[in-house]
């Protein structure tokens, strides 16, 4: 090595050396963060008519936590999974995507819902791919109630918009994310701009007729088949005085009541987050920027400060033998380097530390949080509902109270009918 280097010249030698070191800085520039351009998403243009106007319902999402890191916070906490917040954000997305397909004018009714709702126009279902400050990606599908595939397991992934972190203000009006759930309302809309129109008012009906048929299976036999493709279609529809259409579709309405209550509760609990979790995704969003930005500087000093010290073992004395006062100023050359080298060295490690002080930051931030996303206990019509788990169980008691109830409606005058259950 100290021939090579001999041979090379020091004029050479330090030519590399430079060369070096340009390479090692370049590869410290911090990437731009300028505000990222804005998608809209599309507005309607002209009134829909009411039998194509489709009602959307989206399910909590999977909070997309590993099962096979389950309880392992150290784990986790690597990949900044962070399961209070994911449980929390399980629910909070679909406000998102709610309020944005709301904004559009395209559709129906649209509900944040819990698993058990399945007989709508559309439903759509996502998972939690990743998501801090900085990024966010989902997985989403949708399907209509023939069972037509409308998005399938799609990943829609977006940087965040720095813009929106600048004020309170900003992050209230527009969401980091928006550009990601514009997307998906867009996605929607094509979808459903394949369908003619009188597939749609065909949905709809298909929709209205698998609700019958759940409540009461022997009643609506036969109005439903599935067609060579395994879409459900309508057989023929039941006649417009039917007195069990009828008594369907009162109940079918107080089922839809008690879902927008619940949806309600769903749209509460993300506006009484919003400012809170905003402020965690913007300091997350400054603490992972930190973090990268302090490894990549520990990666350059630590490089920088080895390539000194090995310059001042290495490079070859370009000293007269006779000179000595050449010789001393060399040899403090040599010191100066060799210690700087050292200290750039010991100060790449120290920013590896404070780089793992910062990542700290959002699970610190991730715990403090958790204690603001306690589950929320509801009163709806004498019952109690939780929006955890619970909220799950809770509707398809609800269920089997709507079937109770048509049951007592349809029993023959003087025949004990089975009681509802209390509420």
């Amino acid at each position: 090595m100290q021939g090579w280097m001999t041979g090379m010249g020091s004029r050479n030698w330090r030519t590399v050396f430079v060369l070096a070191v340009g390479a090692l800085l370049a590869g410290c520039v911090v990437k731009d963060t300028r505000p990222l351009p804005k998608l809209n998403v599309i507005q309607a243009s002209q009134q829909i008519p009411e039998d194509e106007l489709l009602d959307v319902a989206i399910r909590e999402f999977d909070p997309g936590v590993p099962a096979s890191l389950a309880g392992d916070e150290e784990a986790l906490a690597k990949k900044r999974i962070y399961p209070d917040v994911r449980k929390a954000e399980a629910r909070m997305i679909p406000a998102r995507i709610k309020s944005t397909l709301e904004s559009s004018g395209q559709w129906g009714a649209v509900r944040v819902v819990p698993e058990a709702v399945q007989f709508v126009d559309v439903l759509v279902t996502g998972r939690i791919i990743e998501s801090t400050g900085v990024e966010l990606e989902i997985e989403v599908s949708a399907v209509d109630a023939t069972g037509r595939s409308w998005i399938s397991r799609k990943a829609y992934r977006g940087d965040a918009d720095i813009g929106s972190y600048r004020t309170e203000a900003a992050l209230r009006a527009r969401d980091p994310f928006q550009n990601v759930y514009s997307q998906i309302a867009n996605d929607l809309l094509a979808a459903r701009g394949r369908l003619a129109a009188a597939d749609r008012r065909e949905l709809r009906q298909v929709a209205s007729l698998r609700f019958a048929q759940d409540l009461a299976p022997d009643s609506f036999a036969g109005y439903l088949q599935k067609d060579s493709g395994g879409l459900t279609r309508l057989a023929r529809l039941p006649a417009a005085e039917d007195p069990a259409l009828a008594r369907v579709e009162r109940i079918r309405e107080r089922d839809a009541a008690v879902i927008d209550t619940v949806d309600g509760y769903y749209g509460n609990f993300s506006e009484t987050l919003h400012d809170s979790y905003g402020g965690w995704r913007r300091t997350s969003y400054d603490a992972i920027e930190k973090e990268e930005r302090m490894r990549s500087q520990a990666r350059t000093r630590t490089m920088l400060g080895a390539a000194a010290v090995l310059a001042s073992i290495l490079v070859s004395g370009q000293c007269a033998s006779g000179d000595y006062d050449c010789q001393r100023l060399e040899s403090a050359a040599r010191t100066a380097a060799a210690v700087g080298g050292t200290a750039a060295v010991l100060s790449g490690i120290k920013r590896y530390s404070d780089a793992k002080l910062a990542a700290q930051e959002v699970n610190e931030l991730a715990t403090s949080f958790q204690n603001e996303v306690a589950p929320q206990v509801v009163e709806l019509e004498g019952r109690t509902l939780r929006l955890t788990g619970t909220a799950e169980e809770q509707y398809r008691e609800w269920r089997k109270i709507l079937a109770s109830i048509y049951r007592e409606d349809t029993a023959p005058v003087g025949t004990p009918a089975e009681p509802a259950a209390a509420p």
